[in-house]
């Protein structure tokens, strides 16, 4: 094989090449057509915002993203975002939606978590009620009392309120980032005014205890109170005295002893028996 007709080769897939990547170049620019979409301004999280913080100018930036992409109720501009409370969590980049924000003039902080018609209730904890440091805000618990109902000679334990939203552990109102126990003295539960009567009253009542539920378990026990006799199980029952028979106080009248038979003597000939009587002498002096 000749040096041209090498070169000519050469030439021919270098050609090639050169064609194949201009194919798959304008192939790319058809795919990312999104260069050719116009780009709308959308309000973004200039940085990781927490639960309870008010939306500040430094939390969010202003940028360009194409249309299709934007969510149909995200800000567009700061004027209707800034001052609002933040409801949940907010990563950097992430856009600002309403359903993350408190309503307007709600303020911040722990008031701009609770929604129309709830009641936010705080109880006086310990390590044990609040399972270990476990309850923080975002969990749900069931709220126990055990007390003495009126009239009752035994203590009783019954569930006051289930399935509660735990929206504060001391001032904290998000747990922390890597989930570990929070130690607070009090906690605060999101409850229906009804509820909240009904936790108030507890508190009073006798000793209250949270019990953690799993975030997926909604369920709704219908529980009887328990009583303290009913944890004790195969007793052996307590042997009563035999009762004592009751006096009459009547006077018992000694009965006269029956009088004495006479003394007999039998004098037998053959077959002819003789009988003859005697009186009783031992009365006689």
């Amino acid at each position: 094989m000749n040096r041209s007709r090498l070169l000519f080769i050469g030439f021919v897939a270098l050609a090639l090449g050169a064609f194949v990547a201009f194919v798959i170049y304008k192939n790319l620019l058809l795919k990312s057509g999104g260069n050719n979409e116009p780009g709308v301004d959308v309000l973004l999280a200039a940085k990781d915002l927490t639960v309870g913080a008010k939306l500040g100018e430094s939390d969010i930036r202003v940028a360009k993203v194409p249309a299709s992409v934007v969510p149909p109720n995200a800000f567009r501009s700061p004027g209707k975002a800034l001052g609002r409370g933040i409801i949940l969590p907010v990563s950097r980049g992430e856009f600002i939606l309403p359903s993350k924000l408190a309503a307007e003039n709600a303020g911040s902080g722990l008031p701009s978590l609770i929604p129309s018609g709830m009641r936010a209730v705080s109880v006086r904890v310990n390590e044990v009620v609040a399972v270990a440091g476990y309850v923080v805000p975002g969990t749900r618990v069931d709220v126990l009392l055990t007390g003495n109902p009126a009239g009752a000679n035994e203590q009783q334990t019954t569930t006051v309120l289930e399935n509660v939203l735990v929206v504060a552990a001391g001032q904290h109102l998000e747990r922390n980032a890597a989930g570990d126990p929070q130690s607070a003295p009090v906690i605060t539960l999101l409850v229906s005014p009804d509820d909240a009567q009904k936790l108030t009253l507890a508190s009073s009542q006798g000793h209250i205890q949270l019990t953690l539920r799993s975030p997926v378990d909604t369920k709704q026990e219908s529980l009887n109170a328990t009583k303290a006799s009913g944890l004790y199980k195969n007793l052996a029952e307590v042997p009563h005295a035999a009762p004592r028979p009751k006096t009459t106080g009547k006077k018992l009248v000694a009965e006269a002893p029956p009088a004495a038979s006479p003394y007999k003597v039998e004098v037998i000939r053959g077959t002819k028996v003789d009988e003859t009587k005697f009186p009783d002498q031992s009365g006689a002096h």
